[in-house]
This record gives structure tokens, C-alpha cells and sequence, in this order.
């Protein structure tokens, strides 16, 4: 049994530590929301009065923060309060799942392996519903070594652990998948949309398009209309899942990246701009698949 200290009980960080709790850790949580922490409370796990709190006694430091700025300030401080990385003891393994810029990843990392702690990114893919089952896909920017520390960790988080690379390249995989992620489902909402607006019924047609060429993992396992897949946010008027506004942050960290190589993502650029003024509508706290209520004929 390893004491983890898990901090970020969001709609993915919550099932996650649940899941390490199950096997067998004695997981530390803290998270801004009471109501999150009493959730894991309740599956067994100790809540913690603060993420310093959190990471006293712990091997292993997991986290899922929604975004750079909130990564660096925990470990890095903020606004001449010390950083999280202070309270960490040496040697300790930091798995960082968030989603965000790689060049966050490494700042913190050179930060930790300055102070002799473990520094990686394994953000994850697979949704809500792969939180829960355990069946994420980490991707994972790490020395070797630091991966083989940490895989006893994924395993039971996750069923596909990929080595992307060194420390950041777990991010930049990660908003590679989420950008085509946002495109794919922005033109299945658009063909849904279509279909619907002539009269077909929402569910024969992603059958159709399914089994066809058009077929990919929004029609399989995200369906955007509701009632098509009863266990999708869509059925769920779109309650949880993976917000609009943290799709638009990925799309955002794509092309501030493309940018930056001097790469050309024209439908990813299109994509943010839907789903920017998806966001402005009201609709940024809504599941991504929502976006369908955009291009639906009203």
C-alpha cells in the first residue's frame, strides 16, 4: 500500500483516485469543493485540509487542475506564496494529469528534478466513462525510468499507457488527440444536425454513418444527440462529461502550439472559433457534444 496524495476531484480526478483507493492505496484528497472531497470521503479516502496537507507522508503526488496557469502556481507558487513543489519530500513521484502547454510541463519539472523529485505529464483520453471503468489512455512524457515508476499507478487508472516521449510530450500528444477530438465532433454534429433538420431519425442515421465511412468515436461512444446513446452527456442534458469551455482551452493550446512550429491547422483553428462562440452563448460549462445545439436547424 502507497500513500498517494490526490489533488484535482474534477469529473475525471474524482473517479481516478476512487480507483486507487479500490486498490488498495491510502489516498490523501484535496480539492477546492467540499462536496468532491466528501464524495471520495466516502468511498474511504482521507480528506485533506489544504494540498500541503495533502502531500505530507506521500510516495506518489497525482493532480488534474484545469489548466497551465493553475499547474504552475501549485507547484511553483504564486504572487509570493510558496510553491507546492516546497512541501513535497525528495524523491517522491509527481504525476501530473492535466491538460496542459508542455512548455508548463517542463518549467515544473526542471523546477522538481532541481528539488530531486520525479516530474511527469500523463494527461489522459477516454472520457467520464473511462475514469470510472479505470480504462483511460495515459500519455506519458517521462524518462524510462520514471515511467516505470510510475506504471503500478496508471495500471490502475487507466488500460493504455503510451510513452510519448520526454517530459512534455505527454501534452503535446495530448492536444493532437483533442483537436482532431473537437473536429470530429463538430462534423458529426454538423451531419446529425443535417440528417435531422431533413426528417431522419437521429439514431438510424449515426448507425448508418457508424458502420460507414463516416464512423468514428463521438458517433460509437459520444453521440451528440440525446437519446441516441443513453449513457452520453447528451441524454444527460449534458451534465458532466468534458466542459465546452475545457475544449476550447485544448483547441487553444493547438493552435498557440501551431503557431509556435509553424504549423498549419486550419480546421482546428475553425473548430476553436466554433466552439468560442459556443462558449459566449452560455454554454461554456455544458459537455463539448452540446456544440450540436449550435448547427441544429431551430
Amino acid at each position: 500500500m502507497t500513500t498517494i496524495a490526490f489533488i484535482g476531484l474534477g469529473n475525471m480526478g474524482g473517479p481516478m483516485a476512487i480507483n486507487l483507493k479500490k486498490a488498495g492505496h491510502d489516498v490523501r484528497v484535496f480539492d477546492l469543493s467540499k462536496d468532491a472531497v466528501a464524495k471520495l470521503v466516502a468511498e474511504g479516502a482521507t480528506a485533506a485540509f489544504s494540498a500541503q496537507d495533502a502531500v505530507q507522508g506521500a510516495k506518489v503526488v497525482v493532480t488534474m487542475l484545469p489548466a497551465s496557469q493553475h499547474v504552475e502556481a501549485l507547484f511553483l507558487g504564486k504572487d509570493g506564496a510558496p510553491g507546492l513543489l516546497s512541501a513535497i519530500a525528495k524523491d517522491t513521484l509527481v504525476i501530473d494529469s492535466s491538460t496542459i502547454a508542455a512548455a508548463t510541463s517542463q518549467k515544473v519539472a526542471k523546477a522538481a528534478d532541481a528539488a530531486g523529485i520525479d516530474f511527469i505529464d500523463a494527461p489522459v483520453s477516454g472520457g467520464t466513462g473511462g475514469a470510472i471503468a479505470g480504462t483511460l489512455t495515459f500519455m506519458v512524457g517521462a524518462t524510462a525510468s520514471q515511467l516505470e515508476r510510475a506504471k503500478p499507478y496508471l495500471e490502475k487508472m487507466g488500460a493504455n499507457i503510451f510513452h510519448a516521449g520526454t517530459v512534455g510530450a505527454g501534452q503535446t500528444a495530448k492536444i493532437c488527440n483533442n483537436m482532431l477530438l473537437g473536429i470530429l465532433m463538430v462534423g458529426t454534429s454538423e451531419a446529425i444536425a443535417l440528417g435531422v433538420a431533413n426528417g431522419l431519425d437521429p439514431k438510424v442515421l449515426s448507425e448508418i454513418m457508424r458502420r460507414s465511412s463516416g464512423g468514428n468515436w463521438a458517433l460509437e461512444k459520444y453521440n451528440p444527440f440525446p437519446g441516441v446513446h443513453e449513457a452520453a452527456p447528451a441524454s444527460k442534458g449534458y451534465v458532466g462529461g468534458f466542459g465546452t469551455d475545457l475544449m476550447l482551452k485544448d483547441l487553444g493550446l493547438a493552435q498557440e502550439n501551431a503557431i509556435q512550429t509553424q504549423s498549419s491547422t486550419p480546421l482546428g483553428g475553425m473548430a476553436r472559433a466554433i466552439y468560442a462562440a459556443h462558449s459566449i452563448a452560455g454554454n461554456g460549462k455544458e459537455d463539448f457534444s452540446s456544440v450540436i445545439k449550435l448547427l441544429q436547424k431551430q
